[in-house]
């Protein structure tokens, strides 16, 4: 189960963010996960509860937004998103597709913390 050193790296990554952030919380810690990464979203729920224990991140929520297949189609000219894995050929022309775009992602999208001194609530975009 490689998604708990996924987690164990997340959270270590949450976690240096929240040095310019004294006494903050991490309220949601939001991941886009490309369907080829080979990431299964429960394990990655069930280790976050794990991984977090102890942490400024205990308590927070989890949220994970997949990022579906989008190959570039030569032959079409334009982007196409596939519906699965079975065939990386276009939906449009059915001629076989090779230039991936999208769908091996697995990043920290945002965080959303709690100023403990303000008691306000922020969002941090990662880039």
């Amino acid at each position: 189960m490689h998604e708990l050193s996924i987690v164990t790296s997340v959270v270590e990554s949450v976690t240096e963010s929240l040095e310019d952030y004294p006494g903050a919380r991490v309220q949601e810690v939001r991941l886009r996960v490309g369907v080829l990464s080979a990431v299964v979203v429960d394990s990655l729920e069930f280790c976050w509860g794990l991984a977090t224990e102890g942490t400024p991140l205990e308590g927070s929520k989890l949220v994970v937004k997949m990022v579906p297949i989008v190959m570039h189609c030569a032959h079409c000219a334009a982007d196409v998103e596939l519906d699965g894995v079975q065939s990386f050929r276009c939906p449009r022309c059915d001629e076989p597709c090779s230039d991936l775009r999208q769908g091996r992602e697995l990043e920290i999208e945002s965080i959303e913390i709690e100023d403990g001194a303000a008691s306000e609530a922020a969002a941090i975009q990662v880039e």
